[in-house]
This record gives structure tokens, sequence and C-alpha cells, in this order.
């Protein structure tokens, strides 16, 4: 059973109690800009075990009836048709997800605002689909020299320009499919509008990354400078804090960079900024819900290593430069983090070493450690998610799972009449065969019975993956790495 390392229902309460304060603090309505994951954090939940992927949107269905939802997308990533990397969505079609997901949760979604809006054509048609579809639409424009010209933003021919979001309930948070979306100049522009019209409102953020009471090296904090390698985001000491209470606390570059800005743009619009520091503007309060840093730290380390893995064979693959792996090297060294920390890297290069062949290691969730060997019919990744589940069955090496009057014809399709020259089944089709096996063999259904205990399991393996397997393997919750080569030389591997 995986260790626990942070108590989830204390952080929806201080959380939701912190947040209520901060609205109060404002006279009773609050622009909350939430940043990073607002549904499925699982950066957040691998680094704190403990913390549910869904904790942010739980703590908000606490506010159900005082909480207002706007998402903001940039129109030049609709113009550019840009994709979510996790999901392999445009960000125009995740708006649509959002919607949906916070709708059954019921949260209000009150509208979508475009920003950085200057006629494209392609979100022209995303803003009829939208009219269709009966949400409201707002427009943001660039403004020019925004944010360093203060006297051009904050007027009537800078954030004045702008649709004012018509909004209802006491707290509106403002997200966005991905990072560069304009949340920030959202919430600065609805404040803009707000004090106009003589109506009170302000300001706050919500990052759960870096944690600003730990210290900077952390390993909670340094796996948040190893997700974002490729923004070059810095955690850094920030000095305004410092400065202003005589205590550290941690922040990264872009908002302490940002933030004398920030306060010369409240100042303008308000007469005065309620806050002393980058900071201050937060509210997150998950490192007072860390209950085992022990735990947290060896989770952190571990994705590290993952993001550096994942980097590498990015590399490989056309999708990351050396600038990125450099800079993880560097998070690497200041966590104390190496491969020895993961026991599946060495059982798996050794397995592939001995059987001249690709191979795979897996740490099972109760700290096991499994191999499988490339067969004739069955890849590493096949090999190994059958023996996994022998494992946490107790069933014998000895006993078959799938029987070779299934699993004969399922090669025989792949060569004879779908022209696949490579007969070993993937991870799916591994699955399906098993399933139809556990109709009339007790072992493999209680092998597929398994299926659920292997969420949080580990797993490396000595070649990169098919994207099928790869992707199968992380929907059944299984965190994997690869050593950054393919299994054979040669230049396209679709």
């Amino acid at each position: 059973m995986q260790k626990i390392g942070f108590d989830n229902e204390k952080y929806l309460k201080t959380q939701s109690e912190h947040i209520r304060q901060r609205i109060s603090d404002f006279g009773g309505k609050l622009y909350l800009e939430f940043g990073g994951k607002l549904f499925d954090d699982y950066h957040a939940s691998r680094v704190l075990p403990g913390f549910q992927p869904d904790s942010k949107i739980r703590m908000l269905q606490q506010f159900q009836n005082d909480v207002e939802i706007v998402i903001a997308i940039n129109a030049g990533d609709i113009e550019k048709s840009k994709t979510r990397g996790d999901l392999g969505i445009t960000y125009e079609d995740d708006v649509l997800r959002l919607i949906d997901i916070f709708r059954s949760m019921g949260l209000y979604v009150g509208s979508v605002v475009l920003t950085r809006y200057c006629g494209q054509a392609a979100a022209d048609a995303f803003l009829k689909r939208l009219t269709t579809l009966g949400i409201r639409s707002f427009r943001h424009y660039p403004i020019e020299g925004y944010p360093s010209d203060i006297a051009k933003v904050v007027s009537d021919e800078g954030l004045g320009k702008n649709d004012y979001i018509e909004t209802s309930r006491s707290l509106v948070v403002v997200t966005a499919p991905g990072p560069g979306s304009g949340k920030m100049a959202t919430c600065l522009s609805q404040l803009y509008h707000e004090h106009k019209r003589g109506i009170t409102a302000g300001y706050a953020k919500f990052e759960t990354f870096p944690i600003w009471s730990l210290p900077l090296k952390h390993p909670v904090n340094l796996a948040y400078e190893a997700a974002t390698a490729d923004l070059n985001d810095v955690n850094m000491i920030d000095p305004f804090h410092l400065e202003a209470y005589g205590k550290t606390a941690v922040n990264y570059n872009r908002d302490v960079e940002i933030f004398p800005v920030l306060s010369a743009i409240f100042e303008q619009i308000q007469g005065s900024c309620p806050y002393q520091s980058p900071t201050d503007m937060g509210v997150n309060m998950a490192g007072f819900c860390i209950m085992d840093d022990d735990v947290c730290c060896e989770a952190s380390k571990m994705e590290i290593l993952r993001r550096y893995y994942t980097a590498c064979v990015d590399r490989v693959r056309g999708k990351c430069d050396d600038e990125v792996i450099r800079k993880l090297e560097l998070v690497m060294k200041q966590a104390g983090v190496t491969s020895d920390i993961f026991p599946a890297v060495s059982a798996a290069r050794l397995k592939a070493e001995t059987t001249g062949a690709p191979a795979g290691a897996m740490l099972l969730p109760d700290g096991r450690l499994i191999t499988g060997k490339t067969s004739d019919n069955l890849g590493a990744a096949s090999a190994l998610l059958l023996n996994a589940l022998k494992a946490l069955g107790g069933i014998g090496d000895q006993f078959d799972l799938i029987s070779a009057q299934v699993l004969e014809p399922i090669c025989d399709l792949k060569t004879q009449y779908l022209l696949h020259k490579n007969p070993r089944l993937h991870t799916d089709e591994v699955l399906l065969a098993l399933t139809v096996c556990a109709m009339t063999n007790p072992m493999a259904a209680l092998a597929k019975s398994q299926l659920s205990n292997l969420q949080g399991a580990q797993a490396h393996f000595s070649v990169i993956l098919s994207e099928e397997d790869e992707s199968l393997l992380k929907r059944l919750g299984i965190h994997v790495t690869m050593e950054p080569k393919y299994e054979v030389d040669r230049l396209y591997h679709k």
C-alpha cells in the first residue's frame, strides 16, 4: 500500500476557510486566478502522496452557490490549433471538456473569454460555436506596452477597451486550458471595470507550486522546477516578502519579476496595492497539510527522475532540446537524485542484458519488484503487465493466463490479415485476450480483478515503448519511465 504524506481532508477544510477569509477581506467579491490543473492535478498527487487529483474542484464545490467560473483562452492558441500534450486535444475542445466537467459537478460556468483577440478567423469560428452552444463569450484585446506601460494599460484604450464580463457570484474563478492564456490579464481587466462601476473587488492567485512555506531546495519545490523545465521557471526567495516581513518565502521568477508592475497597476486602479509581496497574493495552504515530510520528499525525488527520463525520451523523439535536459540534470544534482533511487531501472537493464531483448521491471505499490521479458508472442510491456497481475493475485509463474487457443489466432490475425510485421501483442490486446480467457479460466479472472491494484505502481523499460503500450499503462495508473533508445535502429517508429 502506498505511503501517505499529505492530509487531503485537512487541505480541503483549511484551503476553503482561507479563501473565504480572502473574499471577506476584499468586501465580498474576489477574482481568483487558478494556475496549473484545476481538475486533474496528477503532478500534485504524485509529489504529495495523499493529495487527490480532483482536490481543487472538490474544494470549490464547498462554494457551490457562491462560485462562478470564467474560462480564458488565448485567441492565438485557437488560430495555431494548440493542443494539450497530456490529452492530445485542442485548447478550444478542452474548454468545452472543462465546461462539461464543471457542470457535471454542480459548478456554474459563467462565460468564456477570448484573450488577445484581434479578429482571427479560427477565433471567430469558435465564438460562433460557443454562441450556438448557448455559452456566453467575451473578447479581450492586445494592449500595446502590456504590462509595463502602466498609463496605457490602466486606461480606456487599455483594459477599458476589453469587454466587461458580467459576473454574479462572490467568488469568480478564472482558469484556462493551459499556460499563456491570459488569466491574470483577465482578472486585472475585471478589476478595472468593476472599479469604474463602483464595485469593490479583489484579486488573489491560487498556485499549488512552488509551496511558499517549504524551503527553497525542498524536493517538492525542486520537483516543480523539474515539471516546468521547458518554461524556464526558477524557484527563488521572494525578496519583497523578505523585505516587508523579515521572513523567507518561496515563489517563482515570473511572479517576482511582474510584482512591481502589478503593484503599480493596482495603485492606478484602486489607489493602493493590497499586497506587500507576490507571496501575499497567493492563497495556497498545501504546505500546512503535509503530514509526513519524508514520504513527500521520497515521492518528489521519484518525480524528478521521471521528468528526467521523460525529457530524454522526448529529445530522441524530437520534442525536447538539450537545454531542458541540462536544467533537469541540475535539479537532480540539487535534490541528490540518481537512477539508483529506483530499483526498477537496474532490474530492467539487467533483464535486457541477460535475455538480449527489451525488458521491463515494475515496483508494485506493496514494494515487490517484478520483471518481464520479450517473448515470441508478448512484448516486454505485455509480459510485465501479466507478471504483475500474477504477483498481485498470488498466481504461480508456471500457470498460463492466456491459452494458446486464444493467443495464436490473435497473432495470426495481426500478421496474416492486418499485415503487421510483429506478431507480439500490445498491452491492450493482452487485456482483451485475458478478458476472453477469464470467462472459462478462474486464474485469468483473478488476474483481471487485480487491475485496479496497479494504481501507483512504477515501471521502467529498457527501450522506448509504443505509444499504445505507454498510454495504456498510464491509464492503469502506472508511472512509466523508459531508457531513451528505440528497440530497432530506424528513423520511423509509428
